[in-house]
């Protein structure tokens, strides 16, 4: 597993097509009559504001640390496994991606509270113009992401503030 989370690490692109796929399935259990081609170019088309913003973020991480994108995997692997890096120039890019990534959730209850309430209108429309498969459906997609988006976060911003702490005594 830690191999495939180092590979999907590396290639952003990847990332970004397992999900659109992901949400084309979701997207034609919830509602089978629409055509496969028609949801898939709609996914991909909403997406690509996404991947604009993970190419940013991940341009800007590779400049912190100095590196490539193997050196960010590599520093998000070491960070999964709350490994402080031994080498003094991989623990000073590991503290720049660590406060990197802390200064970046500063705002993330805040940008919860907003995706609850968006979602929370979107189903409410959803509720109000489709039928009970559809308005089930998106009830449980959106509680079941909105629990899991908040679990973690939790556990990223416990080992981001875990991963700053040991750097510091380090």
């Amino acid at each position: 597993m830690h191999s495939v989370n180092r590979w999907l690490t590396r290639h952003l692109w990847l990332q970004v097509a397992l999900a659109v796929l992901a949400a084309t399935a979701v997207i034609l259990l919830i509602d089978p009559a629409r055509s496969w081609g028609e949801v898939l170019v709609r996914i991909t088309v909403m997406s690509l504001g996404g991947a604009a913003v993970l190419a940013a973020r991940r341009r800007g991480e590779r400049r912190a640390v100095g590196g490539s994108d193997a050196t960010v995997a590599s520093l998000d692997h070491r960070l999964r496994r709350g490994d402080v890096p031994a080498d003094p120039g991989e623990r000073e890019a590991m503290a720049k991606l660590v406060a990197r990534r802390l200064h970046n959730t500063r705002h993330r209850w805040a940008a919860l509270a907003f995706l609850c309430m968006m979602l929370g209108t979107l189903y409410a429309l959803i509720a109000a113009t489709s039928g009970p498969r559809a308005m089930i459906g998106y009830g449980l997609l959106f509680g079941t992401f909105l629990v899991w988006l908040t679990w973690y976060g939790v556990r990223n911003h416990r080992r981001l503030r875990r991963m700053a702490d040991a750097l510091r005594r380090a």
